[in-house]
């Protein structure tokens, strides 16, 4: 689908109109109906209330039409259809909103099957409000169809086109260049958790990452000879069941200055996850594709750095392995000595995204000396639980670096939820035989033992981990995307870097 941003007064020879009634609009009307077009007017409540003219007062006698956000009515006019769109009060909107309101047009207009769509927003023409209704419509444009054979041409997005007529069409362009590439990034991140795991798999994802060719994104792959090398048992014991290799990739983006110290971001990389000699229910296993999410949206963030050239030095490690029962796999009461030189009494070979992230952690933190490190994981079951789809799990051990992230998360609609850590749930996690144990005492708890575990291997840098079990995918979709793979995680922190650079 592409995007245009389109000088009104080319379109309706006029700076100014009102509703259909406006001869230049009914010409525009009539050209759209030609080419199977849909024409949508944003309308603000304040416009609503304050221009009594005499299509409005139609649209609220005949259909209650008040302009609250996200209010629609269809009108047939001169054999074309227009479609009032309500977007509230302009006090109460935000990017997030206007995102929505870009979604919901998408949606509402593929739903009628058409070509394309104009838009044209009644009386707030700003530059950035639009550029964030086209970024909304962007992203619900996203589907993941590459295995449809006969049913492909019923599951794409039909609309080819959608159209935003505006004053500042130049700035528009400007201003949207950034989220474009963005919105790429978003798209790779999905398709990659989209994948299935005979696809992809740790060499796979590793040759992957090899493959991306985007300048001064330098990046290198570590196999399980250098893993072992640097005493990375605790990864390496993940995979040990598996045929296939694990891998750890690391991406190096320096935009910033010469020797600062770079951020860093570490994601978990399971390309499928059986729960290993604890294996899992086989109800809803084939959603365990998807626990390599964390992984994914460390290389589209870092993606996304490179291509808009940041202006800031980052890091990003993943760690790639994949979690199967077989003769040689890892057993409940194993012991492993991680990188950092800790023991860990693997208890439930379920829970080994930590063991991954484990290694990944004490390697980003003692390699390239970080500012902070945020990582990322589909890390619990208990997550969803507490926070269902709605918010990720945050665990932090700097208030400020948790204000950050969660002042960044409200402003990109990717929410965070804090919950606490403390010495209390560090207790749960110790072994009778080994440093620490891979679960804690009892249920309760599950989100927090996990991250003090993780906790564990930071050792006074700044850190963040977040839970993004719940909001990676989602069944029945959500307001900026079609059901599946969301790609959280990657607006949030492209726009926590942007709070670091100069």
């Amino acid at each position: 689908m592409q995007v245009n941003f389109i000088n009104v007064a080319d379109n309706l020879g006029a700076k100014n109109y009102s509703g259909p009634k406006n001869s230049g609009l009914k010409k525009s009307l009539t050209t759209s109906s030609k080419n199977n077009s849909l024409s949508i007017f944003l309308i603000s409540s304040d416009y609503f209330k304050k221009n009594n003219t005499s299509e409005f007062k139609s649209l609220k006698q005949s259909f209650d039409f008040e302009a609250k956000f996200l209010q629609t009515v269809i009108i047939p006019i001169e054999n074309s259809v227009s479609l009032y769109f309500g977007i509230g009060e302009i006090s109460k909107l935000n990017d997030v909103k206007f995102n929505k309101i870009g979604a919901r047009i998408l949606a509402t207009a593929n739903s009628m099957k058409y070509d394309s769509v104009n838009v044209y927003l009644q009386d707030h023409d700003s530059a950035s409000d639009l550029v964030n209704i086209a970024f909304g419509a962007l992203l619900q444009s996203y589907r993941f169809n590459k295995y449809f054979e006969k049913k492909l041409k019923d599951k794409n997005v039909k609309i080819k086109d959608i159209n935003f007529f505006t004053k500042h069409n130049e700035n528009c362009q400007k201003i949207f260049g950034d989220l474009d590439i963005l919105a790429k990034n978003i798209f790779f991140v999905r398709d990659l958790v989209s994948e299935p795991s005979n696809v992809l798999n740790p060499e796979s994802y590793a040759k992957i990452c090899q493959n991306i060719k985007i300048k001064g994104l330098e990046i290198e792959v570590l196999g399980e000879k250098d893993m072992a090398k640097l005493g990375m048992n605790s990864l390496l014991g993940v995979g040990v069941g598996s045929a296939k290799e694990s891998k750890l990739v690391v991406l190096k983006w320096f935009g910033g200055k010469k020797g600062e110290q770079p951020l860093a971001f570490v994601g978990k990389g399971v390309t499928f996850d059986t729960g290993g000699i604890s294996i899992k229910p086989s109800n809803n296993m084939e959603d365990m594709k998807t626990d390599m999410a964390g992984s994914a949206v460390v290389v589209g963030l870092m993606q996304n750095l490179a291509q808009r050239k940041a202006k800031v030095n980052a890091v990003g490690v993943i760690g790639l392995v994949e979690n199967m029962p077989s003769g040689t796999a890892q057993r409940p009461g194993d012991v492993v000595k991680s990188m950092s030189g800790q023991t860990i009494e693997v208890i439930n070979t379920d829970a080994e995204g930590r063991l991954v992230l484990a290694d990944a952690l004490h390697y980003t933190n003692t390699k390239f000396k970080p500012k902070l490190i945020v990582d990322l994981a589909t890390l619990t079951g208990a997550i969803i639980v507490a926070l269902a789809d709605v918010y990720a799990g945050l665990f932090c051990n700097d208030d400020e670096l948790a204000k950050q992230l969660e002042k960044c998360g409200n402003a990109t609609g990717e929410r965070v939820w804090r919950l606490p850590l403390g010495d209390e749930y560090d207790d749960m996690i110790n072994s009778d035989i080994a440093d620490m144990k891979n679960v804690g005492s009892g249920r309760g708890a599950g989100s927090i033992t996990a991250a003090q575990f993780l906790q564990r291997f930071v050792g006074s840098t700044k850190w963040a981990h977040l839970d993004i079990a719940g909001v990676a995918w989602k069944g029945k979709g959500d307001a900026l995307a079609h059901k599946g793979a969301t790609g959280f995680g990657v607006r949030l922190l492209n726009e926590f870097v942007k709070k670091f650079e100069k």
